[in-house]
Order: structure tokens, then sequence, then C-alpha cells
């Protein structure tokens, strides 16, 4: 019991730890012989060979089944999403307001708007060419140059007055503003095989204004007839048309009433396009409180 309870000095646990990291007798380090450690690396270095092996054969495997220019599950995706310009949210949603004389509350739209158009400029249209066919672009093949397809133009003077070439401020200044309406990208998606889908624009009546008598909207569409020309689909992805640029359209809003805030829906008109989904608001719509204060 002695023997057990004897307690060992610090230098003869140094000595015992350097003896276990290099044994002169035995010729083992860390415990075992140099032949050993030789074998027990050859065995972890063949294994992660082999694991890594077998995981790049999954992930090349993987990567055959997948064709780069259509996702494979796009089934969720029935109508397209739209969206606003200028888009400015509140708590609940779009919600714009500003002052007409007082251009400090409107003079970042106006930027919003200038900074998204900037996409759409000659210069970044280059690589599209001109279409006028008004019919649904149908390309089997990849015709274009480094083995993709080609995308329509569209530059910002097709918005005309809403485009910031002829008005810089987009109406805002006067009351009348210009919002740019854009559908979502799905691939191969038609939203109608005939009729060029169209833009309504309308107030929403609030369940307070159900006794008063509303004005409709009136409202200038740009192109005319707030269409998106059929020739700007199918729209083939990113790879296959890595110029496309989303169609566009503006609404000029004439006779929002002042100093009352009012909700405008805008909705996309086709035949694929469904806009009743309630679970989704800007499926097939976009909805929006505006308020201009004189």
């Amino acid at each position: 019991m002695a023997a057990l309870q004897e307690k060992k000095s610090c230098s003869q646990r140094m000595e015992e730890f350097q003896r276990y990291c290099w044994n002169p007798d035995t010729g083992q380090m860390l415990g075992r012989t140099l032949s050993r450690w030789v074998w027990i690396s050859l065995y972890y270095v063949a294994f992660y060979v082999v694991m890594t092996g077998l995981f790049a054969l999954c992930i090349y495997s993987l990567m055959c089944t997948l064709d780069p220019y259509t996702p494979d599950y796009q089934d969720q995706l029935k109508s397209p999403g739209v969206t606003l310009r200028p888009d400015v949210y509140g708590e609940k949603g779009l919600d714009i307001s500003y002052n007409v004389s007082d251009n400090r509350t409107w003079t970042s739209l106006v930027h919003t708007l200038h900074d998204f158009l900037a996409g759409y400029s000659p210069a970044t249209q280059e690589d599209s060419i001109n279409c006028t066919s008004e019919k649904v672009f149908i390309q089997e093949s990849f015709m274009a140059p480094n083995h993709t397809k080609f995308s329509c133009k569209f530059t910002a003077h097709m918005l005309q007055n809403c485009s910031g070439l002829v008005d810089p401020t987009f109406g805002f200044a006067e009351g009348k503003p210009c919002f740019i309406i854009k559908m979502n990208r799905i691939v191969r998606f038609l939203p109608s095989n005939r009729t060029a889908p169209k833009v309504d624009c309308a107030f929403l009546p609030l369940p307070q204004d159900q006794h008063k008598d509303i004005q409709p909207l009136q409202v200038e569409y740009y192109p005319p007839n707030g269409t998106f020309s059929l020739h700007y689909f199918p729209y083939y992805g990113k790879k296959a048309q890595p110029h496309y640029s989303n169609p566009l359209v503006a609404a000029k809003l004439l006779n929002v009433p002042r100093n009352t805030e009012v909700v405008i829906v805008c909705k996309i008109l086709a035949e694929h396009v469904t806009f009743d989904n309630p679970h989704d608001p800007y499926e097939g719509k976009v909805e929006f409180k505006l308020k201009i204060q004189k």
C-alpha cells in the first residue's frame, strides 16, 4: 500500500513522458513502432481517398441528371409574381406617400425609377435583337452566339411619357405619378397563346368607402394598351438567354385624389395568369397604398 501511495516527483513524470514519446529500447514513438505508424497512415489515406471518390461520384451522378437550362422543380410557380417600382414598403406591404409641393418627399422615388431603368438603356440592350412579330417567340435550337438563344430588346424609351426621358420626374412633381409594373420570370412560361397579357389598374374599394361615389381610376399605359408583347415569351433561363430583359408596363395615374389614402391594385389579365390566390398577394397582381398630399 505504501508503494501505491508513493507520489512521483516531477522529474520522474517528465522522464516517463519522454519515454512514452520515444522509447529507445523498443524503438516506439507514442506507443507504436515506425512500421505501425506507416501502416496506420496508409490506411487513413486510403480510407479518405475512397470516401472522397464516392462523394465525387455521387455529385457527378446528381449533376448528370440536372438540365442546366430548365429547373427540375417549378410546379409551385403556376403564375408569375408581379412587382412594382418604386417599391416602398410599410408595415403591411407597399405604402407610398409624398407631398407634391415638397420635392424632398419624392426625389428618392424618382431616383429609384432612374436607377431601375438604367438597365434598360440602349447600351445594355446591344446584344439583344429587335422583335416586331407580336407572337410567341419559340426557339427550339441555340442560334445565337456562344450557344445561347436570342433575346428581344426592351428599352426605356418604349415607356414614352414614363421613361424618364420626356419627364425626368416621372409625373411625381405634378401629382400624376408613373409606376412601373414587371412580371417575374418563369422558365418556359407562356402567359397566353394568342393575346398579349395586359395590365389593368383600378382603385380597390375600402370598407369605409362602400357608401361613397368613387370615380374610376384614370390611367395612361405605356406601351399603349398596357400590354406585354408576346415575343418576350417564353423565357428560357439565364444560361440560355443571358441578355434577357423583362418587359415592362408603366401606369401613369391621372386622377388620384389629394390628401386621401387610396389602395390601388394592378392585375395582369392573361389566359394563364391567375390573381386570386389568397396565400400569395403578389401572384398575378400587385396592391399598394398611395397618398398624394398637396
